[in-house]
């Protein structure tokens, strides 16, 4: 079996475990009074229905590839080699609208090997769209291939911003000052992973938030460049396992993306 092999085994399985954690997230968000909510911190939210998914998904790929490495949001990282690759997920992205009734959140799950996104995988069971992509093999959404917006202004289109509370807030309000002296129109949907896939699929113009964690963004930064899109270097740094600055957008954006975020 060749490496390619072995990656388009990993993407079927993934596939297939990411469609049953959407399902099953899918029933608690419909039976709220199943749901266990606790607070990990501000803006931390976790119910059991985060748990479970990710056993899940974690018992799932473990199963199949044992000698891979896995690092979830809620378990932590496991003990597999990461030479191997390691698999990077968020079983629920968005819990604060999951555990509100805000039909916004998502599941995610990437494969990561060395610097390279191989696998992304984004699925929204309430729409049930599947965003997914293989390195070298275009992006899609239910099969159906995508691609980033036409856009080279914040004119041209929909932006979106997230805020995280793990970074001073007076860099972020620069940012929308900016953004609204470019006559942006921007949105927060409470879903950073799901708002990314929409950049991949040309719906919104890019993406900005001063940090974020791995599981939030990995797949959906294959997804963005498979559909021709732009990233910052996410993994620059431990931005693996301890985050880092997410900036994406349509490749015509990468210019004024870069002044309005200050980035290098």
């Amino acid at each position: 079996m060749t490496d390619q092999d072995r990656l388009g085994e990993r993407f079927r399985v993934a596939t297939e475990a990411i469609r049953e954690a959407g399902a099953r997230g899918l029933h608690f968000f419909r039976n709220r009074d199943e749901l266990d909510i606790t607070s990990k911190g501000v803006q931390d939210t976790v119910s059991n229905a985060d748990r479970e998914l990710e056993a899940m998904i974690r018992g799932r790929l473990e199963a199949a590839f044992p000698n891979d490495a896995f690092f979830g949001e809620e378990s932590g990282r496991g003990e597999g080699d990461l030479e191997n690759g390691i698999w990077v997920v968020d079983p629920i992205d968005g819990t604060d609208c999951f555990v509100h009734s805000i039909p916004v959140w998502c599941v995610s799950i990437a494969f990561l090997v060395g610097k390279d996104v191989e696998i992304g995988l984004i699925y929204d069971p309430n729409a049930d769209e599947l965003f997914a992509a293989r390195r070298g093999h275009g992006a899609t959404v239910n099969g159906v291939p995508m691609k980033v917006a036409e856009a080279t202004s914040f004119r041209d289109g929909l932006f979106s911003i997230g805020y995280s509370m793990r970074r001073p807030y007076g860099g972020t309000v620069d940012i929308f000052e900016r953004l609204l002296a470019e006559d942006a129109m921007f949105q927060r949907n409470g879903s950073g992973a799901l708002a990314l896939a929409y950049v991949a699929a040309g719906r919104y113009i890019g993406y900005y938030e001063a940090h974020i964690n791995s599981w939030d963004c990995l797949a959906a930064i294959g997804l963005i460049r498979e559909a021709g899109g732009w990233t910052n270097d996410f993994l620059a740094g431990d931005g693996l396992f301890s985050g880092n600055v997410i900036a994406a957008c349509a490749a015509g954006l990468e210019g004024p993306m870069r002044e309005v975020c200050r980035l290098g």
